[in-house]
């Protein structure tokens, strides 16, 4: 169980992407001060491929722990790959949010009207059938 907890502890907080945006999770930001505290011992992904390796071990001894040890295992081996392709987990850091100033953003109103159809054709058609 108090595997469970860490493994819980590292993997619900989301790691910032490197392009795009990444929507944080329903109250990540406490959990990642922890993670951030732990320091290179979370970021990096060695050692969290090592960590889950190493709770799935013990879990293979159990019928009842299969299904565990085979998430923790692709787990392992997913965090492996990341780590090779230089990856590792870095926090998603809210950047204050800037108003819009009312002066250079706001564009001016359309001088043209938008185009209409011609007279004839806003005249209603004669339904067929009657």
């Amino acid at each position: 169980s108090a595997a469970g907890v860490l493994v819980c502890l590292l993997e619900y907080p989301r790691s910032k992407r490197k392009k795009g945006s990444t929507m944080e999770r329903c109250g990540q930001k406490y959990l990642t001060a922890v993670v951030k505290l732990l320091g290179p011992l979370t970021r990096n992904y060695y050692i969290r491929a090592v960590l889950h390796a190493a709770l799935a071990v013990p879990a293979g001894f159990l019928l009842s722990t299969i299904l565990g040890t085979v998430c923790l295992g692709i787990a392992s081996g997913i965090y492996l790959l990341a780590a090779v392709r230089g990856e590792e987990w870095r926090p998603i850091e809210q950047k204050p949010r800037e108003r819009p100033q009312g002066g250079g953003t706001m564009k001016p109103p359309p001088s043209n009207p938008p185009p209409r159809p011609p007279p004839d054709a806003r005249r209603k058609q004669p339904e067929l059938g009657g």
